[in-house]
């Protein structure tokens, strides 16, 4: 459950689109379209006269830089301001999205449409908001570098280059095992997008999907048919710290939810553009602060911890319709289906094979894994999925595992493990955490080991099965809309608060060697 560590690249497939549409490829958020091929392009598809036919294999997406990733030196003054311009970004790229949704007829009509009224205009929005965080920063006398102005175009980018096939060929992490680049299920692009499956499959794109944007039969597998893949634990040494920590906080079967991300976009409503499970700390949303959390409440035992832990939730896609069907975040924002309140949440603090920790600081933030990997690629990509009877064998991260009978989806985070000794949060919410080496177990320089929070999904869902090269029944986890409702999408975030020397006393008990709950 350790951090993947190596990456191996290889290019992504590439496939002629409209000479219109043909732009290079860049990073960040997805936005679908159909494209259509001219009389005169390579192609092994017959064009019958001069009539225009869609080029129903070459539906094409729009990827957008993600700016944020970028600003690693944002001064504390001009945080709050740049936080809301960042989420502006977010979501002007999903009002992109849902306007390729409902221009269809105006699409097929004009093979430059989506050029014209779609990516001109979202590079016109983002140029903008980009120069007003340019000058959050140097209002208050911080330095930007001019070079992300560069971040403001988004580029064309060819269904192959977005199944989970291409995704797989991004980055061989430890899971790869063999089966990631497998076979024709991971291939079969053209048919696997032909969605039309559920219910409006072919309106958004034909990518599958109860809401037409994933997940595909590409992002299943048969874990009973994957090679065993987990690698061993670095070595215990002398002083390494052996305990745990056990905190009980339920698995939010009171259904406290909301679409917004407290970390990283304060004060914004609906950030995170998908819904959230809470347990812990029970007052988190947008508006929270840290002088707000310690007046939060708690579902956790220890009375103690009002830390707040929190995750994408998981939904059954079955053409069931749950309470925000038409809401910002859910329906509207393409997560749809039946929401899952896990069976399971186990929440633990375990030590490090290398040294003592201390003990965390009050407020401290970590995310682990990231959101947009569709887009981003697998940099930052930390999740894992498998199946009870399986964990010790098998972690997937880019794909969700289809279990046996008797079996249960698991889903398991283990978070950056080391802290810069100084700060609670950083610009871009991941260069003052770290992860340890995984051969031994050390931080990296000027880094202190703390207690590494580790957290256990599980859930009862009914196999997903896959007829025809499309799969009935999905699962998927939440996520922003033009991600594609990926496996590697998913990630969790903490934000440590507590009371009563609670945080000594995880560290010390932890330090000695000993299990506590």
């Amino acid at each position: 459950m350790g951090r993947n560590t190596r990456k191996r690249r290889t290019p992504l497939a590439t496939k002629a689109i409209a000479a219109s549409a043909a732009l290079a490829l860049g990073g960040g958020g997805l936005i679908w379209a159909n494209f259509y091929a001219s009389a005169h392009e390579s192609s092994n598809q017959t064009w019958g006269g001069n009539e225009t036919k869609a080029a129903t294999a070459s539906v094409a997406t729009i990827s957008c830089p993600d700016v944020g990733q970028k600003l690693t030196n944002v001064p504390y003054r001009a945080r709050q301001g740049v936080a809301t311009e960042l989420a502006n970004l977010d979501k002007q790229i999903t009002e992109a999205y849902s306007r390729l949704a409902s221009t269809r007829d105006a699409q097929a009509k004009d093979p430059s449409f989506v050029q014209n009224s779609i990516v001109g205009p979202l590079k016109e929005k983002r140029a903008a908001t980009i120069n007003r965080i340019r000058i959050d920063i140097q209002r208050v006398g911080g330095s930007f570098d001019n070079a992300l102005q560069q971040l403001a175009a988004c580029t064309t980018q060819t269904a192959n280059q977005t199944t989970a096939g291409g995704q797989q060929q991004n980055g061989g992490q430890q899971q790869n095992g063999g089966q990631q680049q497998n076979g024709g299920q991971q291939q079969n692009g053209g048919q696997q997008q032909n969605g039309g499956q559920q219910q409006n499959g072919g309106q958004q794109g034909n990518i599958g999907g109860q809401a037409g944007n994933g997940p595909v039969a590409a992002d299943f597998v048969d874990i009973t048919k994957v090679a065993p893949n987990v690698q061993g634990k670095p070595r215990q040494l002398r002083n390494g710290s052996t305990g745990t920590f056990t905190t009980r906080c339920g698995v939010n079967a009171n259904k406290n939810f909301n679409t917004d991300n407290v970390i990283v976009a304060p004060g914004v409503t609906n950030g995170a553009h998908h819904l959230h499970d809470y347990v812990g700390n029970q007052k988190v949303n947008a508006f929270s602060s840290n002088n707000t959390f310690l007046q939060g409440g708690t579902s956790c035992q220890n009375r103690s911890d009002v830390s707040s832990y929190y995750w994408p939730v998981v939904r059954i896609q079955d053409g069931t319709q749950d309470f925000d069907q038409n809401k910002d975040g859910g329906g509207k924002e393409g997560n749809v289906g039946k929401i899952l309140t896990p069976a399971q949440a186990e929440i633990k603090y375990v030590g490090s094979p290398a040294s003592k920790v201390v003990a965390m600081p009050q407020f401290l933030r970590i995310i682990t894994g990231d959101a947009k990997t569709t887009t981003n690629g697998l940099a930052n990509a930390n999740a894992h999925w498998s199946c009870t009877g399986f964990e010790n064998k098998v972690q997937l991260t880019q794909q969700y595992p289809i279990c046996p009978q008797g079996s249960k989806v698991v889903r398991s985070f283990a978070f950056q493990s080391c802290w810069d000794g100084q700060n609670i949060d950083s610009a871009n919410h991941r260069t003052h955490v770290a992860f340890a080496d995984p051969g031994s177990g050390v931080c990296p320089n000027g880094f202190k080991a703390i207690p590494q929070l580790t957290m256990r999904l599980v859930y009862n869902i009914n196999p997903p099965t896959i007829q025809n090269g499309q799969v009935k029944n999905a699962y998927a986890v939440d996520g922003f809309p033009e991600q594609l409702h990926k496996a590697a999408t998913d990630h969790d975030d903490f934000i440590s608060v507590t009371k009563n020397g609670l945080a000594n006393k995880i560290a010390n008990c932890i330090n000695r060697g000993q299990n506590c709950a």
